[in-house]
């Protein structure tokens, strides 16, 4: 999936510019502001206009010596297109709830890179980092087959190839300490969709009772 013009990846072309532009805004605009934010000629707009305001997805309300037209939100249609427009933050969401469903579940996880940064496109990866509990070791069988499971839902969900960075909770500390590029970018972007953040991980203590910093 596209997830910078998310709008545009299932609708190409002009109608999915001036869509992609309309659904984001709940402001009343002009066909030349409309053409100008598309990227399109405003002869194209004018053209189209007319026939997403029969569709009854976009409202046309006359202010001589022009028109304003807005995006109609209860608009089945418009639903949808909606929806296409808010992709990364379902995306988000629905990450999260994949994690929840996990057995065992993770301490965290993390999504960063382009897609945190929201400039992902149809062939940028997915990058994620999923902090494993300190107590499951890497080879247990359900945690493999849960995050075996998570990372593939995850693929279908997005339609982009998913990375995942695993990690035991006990190393983070470690690696926030002195962080390799790949891991000041984490800290940078990262967003969490699941579980604590990495600065709540490096905080918590092993089953010892030593501080995660000291191991």
């Amino acid at each position: 999936m596209d997830f910078q013009r998310p709008v545009e990846a299932v609708i190409p072309g002009v109608q999915g510019r001036i869509l992609a532009v309309l659904s984001e805004t709940t402001a009343e605009l002009n066909l030349r502001t409309i053409a100008r934010l598309a990227d399109v000629s405003p002869a194209q707009a004018s053209r189209l206009l007319p026939e997403l305001v029969a569709l009854g997805i976009v409202e046309r309300r006359e202010v001589p010596p022009s028109a304003l037209f807005v995006f109609v939100e209860d608009n089945v249609a418009s639903r949808a297109v909606r929806a296409l427009s808010r992709s990364r933050d379902t995306v988000l969401e629905e990450l999260g709830n994949l994690a929840h469903q996990m057995e065992p579940m993770p301490v965290s996880v993390m999504v960063f890179g382009s897609f945190a940064r929201g400039v992902a496109h149809a062939a940028s990866d997915v990058d994620v980092v999923l902090v494993r509990p300190a107590d499951v070791v890497e080879d247990d069988a359900r945690w493999v087959t849960s995050a075996d499971r998570w990372r593939a839902a995850a693929r279908r969900l997005t339609g982009n190839p998913v990375q995942v960075l695993e990690v035991d909770e006990t190393e983070v500390a470690r690696r926030l300490r002195r962080p390799t590029t790949l891991w000041a970018d984490v800290v940078r972007d990262g967003l969490v969709v699941f579980g604590s953040s990495l600065e709540e991980v490096r905080g918590r203590r092993s089953v010892l009772g030593r501080p995660a910093l000291d191991r």
